[in-house]
């Protein structure tokens, strides 16, 4: 196989125009070109309105070895890519795994297990994704909480109303980021993500993927039990022996898989009280920024709008004066800023957007990083209450709608009035209040000298109608469940897994995450037989 780097095409290029870039380059006919794969697709806009594609492309030719001779070109090697594996055994085991949450941990977990021959159980305390989705159109719509089911708890993790981004900066030389691509492919999702630098699927189409994959594992064996939680684990000589759901029923496991999300704070209750092996972590806090998308496209783009490119977006970091880091988080180009609450009378918010990212307006978490030293006391749950305190603020300031406030008024701390030019795009209630009451005022200093650096990048970021909402406090989980080299706790057949148990950090680490738990099980089981 050939690999050839920084292939640059203009972006209203078309497949015949790259095909032809690929066989000029290794100088050969079209009868010796088998196939070509892309493996990488960026964006070079440094000469904008001038925009480019910059491609990899993986290429099977005739005579391989000649043509690399005869071209030598620095861009241009031999190469073996990297194909993942699925362990397997066809040994019998004496119980089968329990798997708590149908996030993409979760869910990526029970499928490497179903490739490797298992038939695993998922409990999940939410619905089914199609009837979550309707029950929380009911929350944003009415106000009515289902504390169960929600933006947060249901199938398919908390990710499934967000942006549906699947880049990650985890370190992958086992192909499991790949394979992970194509398990979305499999189950629905365009192939584009393959190789796009930035790939989304967005929340209408997630919908669709969590389902598709649902019936696959159902289909091969696995069985998922919906409005089901679990409310007690039941441990013997340091060992995981069973669980109890909704009070009432035990199931008995010696595999217990903990994808359990970021915002299951009953759990990590019941986790602390059974003595599992905890650590409180640094997370971030901050507010939500709503932008026109024009402004954006014309900063990244050259122009409001691209005949060939979608909503465009953004990522920023500043190092404050008080040495805090402000940074955009989850950003969501043409999209809506959500209510995510997942507990009565406290409220916080979430970014969301459809495929299409349609709305008229970008918006993007704007974060303070905080750490275990930020909260009182001693305990391993003190981010969490510090979280709540928080949203219990959040949901007073806006009455149980979203609190908003433009950003003028913010650095003025008056409350605002009426809106600008921008006018919010957002998927529940929402009212003004002051926002600068919300967060402790060094978060609210580190955000303004934030913002206005960012002015320096992206003109008009700070422009005085910018809308803020509040509050964003679920970045990530607030404690690790610990494990070791073996994805193990310190009780043996628990496997923490996930974003909620401290070890991802978005849609494609999670599930890489669910991989790797997967093949530790399987390790495990296949060393005991």
């Amino acid at each position: 196989m050939v690999k050839i780097q920084q292939i640059k095409l203009p972006v209203s290029h078309t497949k015949e125009d790259l095909e032809n870039k690929i066989k000029k380059l290794l100088k050969i006919s079209s009868s010796d070109l088998i196939s070509w794969t892309i493996r990488r697709q960026s964006l070079d806009a440094r000469k904008k309105p001038e925009l480019f594609f910059v491609y990899t492309i993986e290429a099977e030719v005739k005579k391989e070895k000649q043509i690399l001779k005869r071209v030598n070109n620095k861009n241009i090697m031999s190469t073996t890519p990297v194909k993942f594996s699925y362990l397997k055994t066809g040994n019998t085991v004496s119980q089968r795994p329990v798997i708590v949450g149908s996030g993409p941990a979760g869910l990526f977990c029970a499928y490497y297990l179903i490739q490797a021959g298992l038939k695993p159980l998922i409990i999940e305390r939410g619905e089914a994704v199609e009837n979550r989705l309707k029950t929380v159109e009911k929350f944003w719509n009415t106000g009515t909480l289902n504390t169960e089911s929600n933006v947060q708890f249901g199938e398919g993790g908390a990710g499934t109303f967000s942006d549906g981004k699947l880049n990650t900066l985890v370190k992958d030389t086992k192909g499991r980021n790949q394979e992970v691509l194509k398990i979305f492919v499999k189950f629905g999702a365009p192939e584009e993500i393959l190789y796009q630098q930035k790939p989304h699927l967005g929340t209408d189409a997630l919908v669709g993927i969590v389902k598709n994959m649902r019936n696959y594992i159902k289909d091969a064996g696995g069985e998922f039990l919906f409005s089901t939680k679990m409310t007690d684990i039941h441990i013997k000589n340091k060992e995981v022996k069973a669980i109890t759901v909704n009070e009432t029923e035990k199931l008995e496991t010696d595999c217990l898989v903990l994808a359990i999300g970021h915002s299951a704070r009953d759990t990590f209750a019941l986790l602390k009280d059974k003595k599992l092996p905890m650590e409180a972590k640094a997370f971030a806090v901050g507010l939500r920024a709503e932008h026109p998308q024009t402004m954006i496209n014309l900063y990244q783009y050259g122009e409001e709008k691209s005949q060939y490119l979608g909503a465009a977006s953004y990522k920023l970091t500043h190092k404050c004066k008080n040495n805090r880091g402000v940074y955009s988080f989850c950003m969501c180009p043409g999209g809506f800023v959500v209510n995510a609450s997942s507990e009565e009378k406290k409220l916080a918010v979430n970014g969301m957007s459809y495929q299409d990212r349609g709305s008229d307006n970008a918006n993007s978490a704007l974060i303070v990083t905080v750490t275990p030293e930020d909260f009182p006391g001693t305990d391993v749950l003190r981010g969490m209450e510090f979280q709540r305190k928080l949203e219990e603020k959040a949901y007073e300031l806006g009455n149980g709608n979203i609190p908003l406030q433009l950003y003028g008024d913010f650095v003025e701390n008056k409350t605002s009035k009426t809106f600008g030019s921008i006018l919010p795009c957002m998927k529940g209630g929402y009212s003004f209040a002051n926002l600068r009451t919300l967060l402790p005022e060094e978060l609210n200093t580190a955000l303004i000298e934030g913002i206005e650096a960012f002015e320096k990048t992206i003109p008009g970021f700070s422009r005085a109608d910018t809308i803020l909402s509040g509050i964003e406090s679920r970045t990530s989980s607030p404690i690790r469940i610990v494990r070791n080299e073996a994805f193990e706790s310190e009780i043996h057949g628990i496997y923490p897994c996930g974003e909620g148990a401290g070890y991802a950090g978005g849609i494609t680490s999670a599930a890489m995450d669910g991989l790797k738990v997967g093949e530790a099980i399987m390790k495990k089981i296949i060393n005991f037989s």
